[in-house]
């Protein structure tokens, strides 16, 4: 029976994705809501009947005690059949009722809305640029992604849970009321009137509140991650204090709008304890007057105090479901502003798969500046012949990087056109753009995941003969088979780390390498590869990537430049323009820029005086 209503609605349905997602609360949510439509239908029909059930066993207990008026020896004669059909509803069908309704709502809509919501927001903000990502806190878009699924999830448990049902229990409050007296509905209609303006009053300021309180812990979750993921630079630097004063100036700020909003809940209560007291005596004394007059039973003076005393104690639980339902509201708006931002960076509508022949590329006016003034590349030309090995020397920011990061398509180009084989990249699709470039960088993090799945990222169906074969060429199957982590998974199944910190810098390099290897893409770039390893490991590994760069068009870029004196080409960057570019001997020739680059190495000198030997 579980199984059947957990499985009415399938959270990962197939959906049109957009690049333009709705931007107001409602729109957002109707788009997410869609496959629960019919649900959402029934269940909200099914809290309509329960409550008129409600209302329907107080109107009963009414008329039991007007029957009590009656000849006792005569109640079960006359009355019997009644009282044993109502006994059977009450304990048949009523439960079957309130099952049906409860089934709907924690079975099929509560598992299921929070788990769509989580599904489509994570692959929604996996669509977004790298551009995107640098611009924020990866902890406050985890903490946004996490809390708008169980705040969406709270607002439509509210909706059906608490609100449809409250309305119908009141509406079913004000005819069972008119059908005893229409004047007992006066009083119910003045407190509903008073209990409303309190609702306005409330929900008002709520909604701003906990949006402000949701927006602060968010801002706290993304100082203390931040803290967290760079924990070696705040022991090294020995700045706890710095941090805690850091994460308690945002911890303070949090704690403020918390009181803000709580202060409201304050108000409300009081009020509301106020207006209840009108309520009950409005009713219940009116019914009293018109029982003293003989215009009321005595089953409607205790139908109208249970009716009451009822929506007495029900008054605070709809309140507060109310406020809930807007203050998850403001948690869901919090959280539209990370999952709704619009995706820039994408693909054309009649994008191709890249068709990859030779390998050649044309930069043609490149120019990226970053939305900036300055920095990145102007204007550049450059053109990289197949199976030509490039090698890419500059001051730090002279644009090497970003040239790297346009060339992959992190970033659109301000101006200008990138070709591979005749093709502008602008114009094929990103993931295969991306699937034909193998890239080392100098920051070398892994995925917390095991030694097997950070290599075979690479190439996911490659067999483990091949991977192997890929760890042993990065000179890294060794190190492998000795690592062990905390769960007692050795080699290739131990894991990393979040972002491979359990490891070294070299033994985190080689790994990358060997998933560099196993993809084997036409196309390579080197950033600053073998930097994090030391000269014996590096020697061997330089062997390597000379190996790799076999029949590939290559890009390596280097600050030790002897690394990669050998390229077929050098390509000297300064200021976002190409000012020298040539063989190794050629610049030393030129005695320009280059040069003063070498000389400023003497490794580079004692390398080539042992080669001239």
């Amino acid at each position: 029976m579980f199984r059947f209503f957990e499985n009415l609605v399938d959270p990962y349905v197939d959906y049109p994705e957009t690049n333009r997602p709705p931007r107001t609360l409602w729109p957002f949510l109707k788009a997410y809501m869609g496959p629960f439509k019919t649900v959402f239908w029934i269940t909200g029909l099914m809290s309509i009947v329960v409550a008129a059930i409600e209302i329907w066993l107080i109107y009963y207990m009414g008329r039991l005690v007007d029957l009590l008026g009656t000849d006792p020896s005569k109640m079960w004669t006359d009355y019997g059949t009644e009282m044993i059909l109502v006994g059977l509803f009450i304990l048949l069908i009523r439960p079957a009722l309130q099952g049906l309704d409860v089934l709907l709502l924690n079975n099929a809509i509560m598992p299921n809305v929070g788990t769509l919501i989580r599904w489509r927001a994570h692959r929604q903000v996996l669509r977004q640029s790298v551009g995107w990502f640098e611009n924020d806190f990866a902890g406050r878009i985890a903490n946004r992604i996490m809390q708008t699924p169980p705040a969406a999830g709270e607002v439509v448990f509210q909706v059906f849970d608490a609100i449809s049902y409250s309305l119908a229990y009141m509406i079913g409050a004000a005819i069972l009321l008119s059908t005893s007296d229409w004047r007992l509905m006066l009083p119910l209609l003045i407190w509903f009137v008073l209990y409303g303006a309190l609702v306005r009053w409330t929900v008002k300021r709520v909604g701003p509140a906990s949006q402000a309180a949701s927006d602060a812990r968010s801002e706290v979750t993304g100082r203390v991650v931040d803290s967290y993921t760079n924990i070696h630079s705040v022991k090294m630097f020995a700045h706890h204090d710095l941090e805690t004063d850091f994460a308690k100036e945002a911890i303070e700020n949090a704690r403020a709008t918390f009181q803000r909003e709580m202060r409201i809940f304050t108000v409300m209560d009081v009020v509301l304890v106020a207006l209840n007291g009108v309520l009950i005596i409005g009713v219940v004394g009116w019914a009293l007057a018109l029982w003293t007059v003989g215009e009321a039973s005595v089953g409607v003076v205790a139908a109208a105090a249970a009716l009451t005393l009822r929506l007495n104690s029900m008054t605070g639980w709809i309140m507060w479901a109310l406020s809930s339902f807007f203050r998850e509201l403001g948690v869901v708006a919090e959280g539209m502003e990370t999952i709704a931002q619009p995706i820039e960076l994408v693909d054309e509508a009649d994008a191709k798969p890249l068709a990859l022949s030779d390998g050649r590329i044309e930069m043609t006016g490149l120019t990226h500046h970053y939305g900036r003034a300055s920095g990145g590349l102007q204007g550049l030309n450059l053109t990289i012949k197949p199976g030509e090995r490039i090698g890419l020397v500059g001051r730090s920011g002279a644009g090497k990087s970003t040239l790297v990061k346009l060339l992959l398509r992190f970033y659109e180009a301000e101006d200008g056109r990138i070709e591979i084989d005749g093709q502008a990249i602008r114009h094929v699709t990103q993931d295969s753009l991306r699937q034909a470039i193998g890239m080392v960088q100098q920051d070398s993090s892994l995925l917390h995941r095991s030694v097997r799945d950070n290599i075979l990222y690479g190439k996911p169906g490659a067999s483990e003969a091949e991977m192997i074969a890929a760890a042993k060429q990065a000179q890294a199957h060794e190190f492998i088979l000795d690592l062990t982590d905390p769960e007692g998974r050795s080699g290739y199944d131990a894991r990393v780390g979040e972002r491979g910190v359990k490891l070294s810098g070299g033994q985190r390099q080689r790994i990358t390498l060997a998933r560099v290897i196993l993809k084997d893409a036409p196309i390579l770039l080197l950033d600053e590869a073998t930097s994090a390893l030391d000269s014996e490991v590096e020697a061997a590994i330089q062997q390597t990537l000379y190996g790799m760069m076999a029949g590939k068009t290559v890009i390596a870029i280097a600050h030790r430049l002897s690394t990669i004196a050998q390229m077929d080409r050098i390509v000297v960057l300064d200021q976002g323009h190409i000012v020298e570019e040539g063989t190794h001997d050629a610049l030393l020739a030129q005695d320009g820029l280059y040069a003063d680059f070498w000389g400023r190495q003497s490794g580079g000198f004692l390398k080539l005086e042992d080669e001239d030997a």
